[in-house]
């Protein structure tokens, strides 16, 4: 069944805004129906207040007498976003001195099939279309500098917080972008890691926009590269990088998904699907099969792939079925690795990385290890690793066969 609600959804804008209709408490997306709902004032002031919270850490930073950033001594360099689960091309070891990585990246909102078998399909909130949003890469010591645009057919207003940078709500309070504005952030790379980023524009958004794709994830290599325990340089031949994302889509009463004809008009029958904290769907980059079939990951028996997992709202627990973590950096590169893991564990709002050296062809089933959420909810990812077999780790000595009781 579907269902529209209030298709002449208003564009946020900072017009609007200024005039007292800030996302209007959600009522302004749901009719007159949701006006007089008794939950829109509390929505209505949760968003003034953060509202009010990202316009005072902006003001910090503009009203400041600090001086201009000393940028002797770096090189500007671009680095082209690429679509998930892909990596930009990048140095694993970090060559000359410290670096201004110049990136662009757009905040496009769009219609995207989550499962193709129930026709369940939601109005994405992306970075650059991708969800998750592109990785970026840097090594310790750089700087990123982001231009951060909003098409001027956008719904909403957008904003990105950088769980790897320092200060001003990790740059969500200088970077409130309305439909036809940019901005320009730049951001030192002070601590090695990888790290979620996620758009927060305030208040009930916060989450609106992060449960509709909205995150993405920095990975800031030390500048001498990856190093075991002892201090051995550990090198990657691939990244596969892992956006793990938690919809809450509204059903009907008859337990259809909804469809809605533009961004924002399901905002507040996603916040009502929100609250149960009950996922409809846990996918792997942005929609159920997303990394299964013809587009499941390709390796090779003695490739070394570097995974890089990110889910921005909820813990995880990632586990490579018929592999290992051989190295595993669940919070800092600074910190030894552990080793030899069977699962690891992603803090909601975070990324880790793990390391692992295919010796066996075949399919291998990378998944939320929570298997209610792997198999029913869509957490599963597959690699398809060619190669040799190696009768030694692993035979089949009898093949399945009938026996007498």
């Amino acid at each position: 069944m579907t269902k529209f609600i209030n298709p002449g959804l208003m564009k946020t804008s900072r017009r609007n805004v200024l005039r007292g209709s800030v996302l209007a408490g959600a009522a302004a997306l749901t009719g007159a129906k949701g006006m007089a709902a008794p939950r829109s004032p509390k929505l209505y002031a949760a968003n003034t207040q953060s509202a009010n919270l990202y316009k005072a850490s902006a003001d910090q930073s503009r009203g400041s007498a600090a001086k201009p950033a000393d940028l002797s001594g770096y090189t500007r360099v671009k680095q082209e976003m690429v679509a998930p689960p892909f990596a930009p091309i990048h140095e694993q070891v970090a060559t000359g001195g410290p670096k201004i990585i110049e990136i662009t990246m757009d905040t496009t909102e769009r219609l995207m099939v989550v499962d193709e078998d129930t026709g369940a399909s939601i109005w994405a909130l992306t970075y650059n279309g991708s969800v998750p949003g592109p990785l970026i890469v840097c090594h310790e010591g750089d700087m990123i500098e982001l231009t951060l645009r909003n098409p001027a057919d956008s719904q909403m207003e957008h904003n990105i917080d950088f769980h790897a940078s320092t200060g001003a709500l990790g740059g969500g309070g200088l970077t409130h972008v309305y439909p036809g504005e940019e901005c320009v952030l730049r951001w030192k790379a002070t601590k090695p890691g990888c790290f979620t980023y996620h758009c927060a524009p305030g208040g009930a958004m916060i989450p609106y926009h992060v449960c509709h794709g909205m995150n993405g994830a920095v990975m800031v290599l030390p500048r001498d590269g990856l190093k075991d325990r002892d201090g051995n340089a550990l090198y990657y031949d691939s990244i596969a990088y892992i956006g793990e994302q938690d919809y809450y889509l509204p059903m009907d009463e008859n337990g259809d998904y909804i469809s809605y004809a533009t961004a924002g008009e399901d905002y507040a029958d996603s916040l009502d699907a929100m609250r149960t904290l009950t996922p409809t769907h846990s996918v792997f980059n942005g929609a159920v099969g997303a990394l299964t079939g013809a587009h499941a990951l390709k390796a090779r028996v003695g490739e070394t792939v570097l995974m890089i997992h990110n889910q921005a709202n909820r813990d995880s627990r990632p586990h490579l079925i018929g592999g290992h973590g051989n190295y595993v950096w669940e919070t800092s590169f600074s910190d030894t690795p552990n080793t030899g893991m069977e699962t690891w564990f992603v803090r909601g709002g975070s990324a880790v990385a793990a390391m692992y050296t295919f010796e066996q062809p075949g399919v291998y089933a990378y998944v939320n290890h929570n298997l209610i959420e792997a198999a029913l909810l869509g957490a599963t990812a597959h690699f398809v690793v060619e190669g040799a077999w190696d009768n030694a780790l692993m035979e089949q000595i009898v093949a399945p066969r009938a026996f007498q009781t």
